[in-house]
């Protein structure tokens, strides 16, 4: 009897709620047919986003454009936006900008952003840094995290801008502390360098790991290679092991060839010669020069992995082709004595006069 009861509720409830959320339409329907502008606009909402209707873009556009002419500015965005996307309608940017530019004279951050985004990228209009800048910067003044990165970008890179290290600064730590990773990794990067501001590790350090906790791969890197090196903070292998692998694992190959070295070396953990092919073959496989040499090495010599003058032969190739002159020296060494190649005088004596070229002190003394 009991759970006859239950359910008899539950259906009910539902019942209620259904009628409650259909009554709830048809007020606010009733509302923006007599013109009440929120109204209007929150009608353009559920439609747009299929909030308890099914969506519509059709509707949508049908309200929010009822509500943008009567000045609401969410509802001039909404416009702009649905434009600039072609969203239920013809992708417009002569429109997107009218729009845009009516809810950014309102002060929508939004739109904002987005208005100074089609000035900088020339987008659907004649590029206009200033413009560009005059936008970003009345979001950015109200807030706007994406407002604030975008001017740091600008003035950090000098972009149609005079190049100022201030203002780069003073709008990469305004977004960075509402917790844009970008721009934590860019003040991290400008205190480390010290090329346009005060060197300052502590401050690199803390705006490092603020981007890497996030994780940013550049951050991570970074960080590894602080804490490898020693040279700007404490040097803790294991700290070095965590970044570089967090951003190896996230296929950053600098990480992935660092890791190999550190395993290979038995820096700061157990020597591991398994460990560090995985990570020389991952960053190789993706390019990295100096980890198809290691590669070559290690397969080149029998005291680490088992010897294979094929892999040798493939990643020694690979690397001379890229004007490595100890790759080309290598070459010329596995033509000369025939290591799991024809042997060939000519093509030994052709990777000798490159690796010689190229400077290879050894090569050139060989030479006379």
């Amino acid at each position: 009897m009991k759970k006859i009861l239950l359910i008899v509720f539950l259906l009910i409830s539902v019942g209620n709620l259904a009628f409650s959320a259909n009554e709830k339409y048809l007020r606010l329907h009733e509302a923006a047919e007599q013109g009440d502008i929120s109204a209007q606009f929150n009608l353009g909402w559920i439609y747009y986003f299929g909030q308890e209707v099914e969506k519509d873009y059709g509707e949508a556009f049908t309200w929010y454009h009822k509500a943008g002419e009567q000045g609401n500015a969410k509802a001039q965005f909404s416009l702009g936006w649905m434009y600039q996307n072609g969203e239920g309608i013809t992708q417009d940017y002569d429109k997107a900008l009218k729009w845009f530019h009516k809810a950014a004279e309102l002060w929508h951050a939004g739109a904002q952003v987005l208005l100074g985004g089609m000035y900088y990228f020339g987008k659907g209009v004649t590029q206009d840094y200033d413009k560009a800048l005059k936008w970003y910067r009345k979001a950015a003044e109200q807030g706007h995290v994406e407002a604030q990165y975008n001017l740091g970008v600008m003035y950090d890179k000098g972009d149609e801008v005079t190049q100022d290290s201030t203002e780069a600064v003073k709008w990469y730590r305004k977004a960075a502390e509402q917790g844009d990773i970008r721009a934590q990794y860019y003040l991290g990067l400008m205190y480390q360098k010290g090329e346009t501001v005060e060197q300052d590790y502590d401050e690199a350090l803390k705006w490092y790991l603020k981007a890497a906790e996030q994780g940013d791969i550049r951050a991570q890197y970074y960080l590894g290679l602080m804490y490898q090196k020693g040279e700007t903070v404490e040097q803790d292998y294991d700290k070095a092991l965590k970044w570089y692998r967090k951003a190896a694992e996230q296929l950053h190959v600098g990480a992935q060839y660092n890791l190999g070295v550190m395993y290979q070396n038995g820096d700061g953990v157990t020597q591991d010669y398994d460990e560090a092919l995985k990570w020389y073959r991952k960053a190789a496989d993706d390019g990295h020069v100096e980890a198809q040499y290691n590669l070559g090495v290690m397969y080149d010599k029998d005291d680490e992995v088992t010897q294979s003058y094929g892999e040798a032969f493939t990643w020694y190739r690979k690397k001379a082709v890229q004007w490595h002159t100890g790759a080309q020296y290598k070459l010329r060494l596995m033509y000369q004595n025939g290591d799991e190649v024809t042997q060939d005088y000519d093509e030994a004596l052709k990777w000798f006069r490159k690796a010689a070229d190229d400077g290879h002190v050894e090569a050139q003394y060989n030479l006379g």
